[in-house]
């Protein structure tokens, strides 16, 4: 690996890691409008990366995905999860989906925000940041997407949990092999190429909403 290649590959996990800090801070600020200020207490509210890393999906798995050879570009990961507490939820059931959307909805906002200062860029003719907003606005999607797959600790698996009624007991059995269960569904090629398919053209939508080649 040359320089250059270590260069880039540092940028994306920045940005990767400034992606996930803003997911994370979804989450905690949802929660606290939801009526639990647990996240808050524990200083999660908060756009400091270093209170939202997790040794495995934040730090391990993404910079194997970075400087693997042959990882490519399939670059995801995860954060500490925010801590809830559904008994100062003002409407628990409801609550519950609503925080545990919120960190990918962040990922949306992130998106078109990022796509909207590319074209910004474009239009003043600095090629570079266009390229590189552009790969941060895609990164952010499939982060998204990502973390809708219903598997522990993933937040589609809170989500699953609500809508299935799952005990919080069975919950958190299923939960000790999340990471296990979730490493083993990456390697199947049909998830792969639908969180990319999936992730492209939500991507090429909101692009071509700024008027931004696809």
């Amino acid at each position: 690996m040359d320089v250059n290649q270590l260069i880039d590959g540092l940028i994306f996990y920045i940005g990767l890691l400034v992606l996930l800090t803003f997911h994370e801070y979804g989450h905690a600020w949802m929660a606290l409008r939801c009526g639990d200020d647990t996240a808050k207490l524990q200083g999660r509210c908060s756009l400091n990366p270093l209170v939202h890393i997790d040794p495995v999906g934040t730090v391990l798995l993404p910079l194997l995905m970075i400087f693997l050879p042959g990882a490519g570009r399939f670059l995801v990961g995860w954060a500490k999860p925010v801590p809830v507490n559904p008994y100062n939820l003002r409407h628990p059931d409801r609550d519950q989906i609503l925080v545990a959307m919120a960190g990918p909805a962040m990922n949306v906002l992130l998106a078109v925000v990022l796509l909207g200062l590319a074209r910004v860029f474009e239009l003043v003719n600095v090629p570079g940041a266009v390229g590189l907003l552009a790969q941060m606005a895609y990164l952010s999607l499939l982060l998204c997407f990502f973390n809708l797959i219903p598997i522990p600790p993933l937040d589609g698996s809170y989500v699953m949990r609500q809508l299935t009624g799952m005990s919080h007991e069975t919950y958190h059995r299923l939960a000790q092999y999340g990471f296990i269960i979730l490493i083993v569904v990456l390697q199947i090629p049909i998830v792969r190429r639908l969180l990319a398919g999936v992730t492209h053209v939500s991507w090429a939508a909101i692009a071509t909403m700024f008027g931004l080649g696809g």
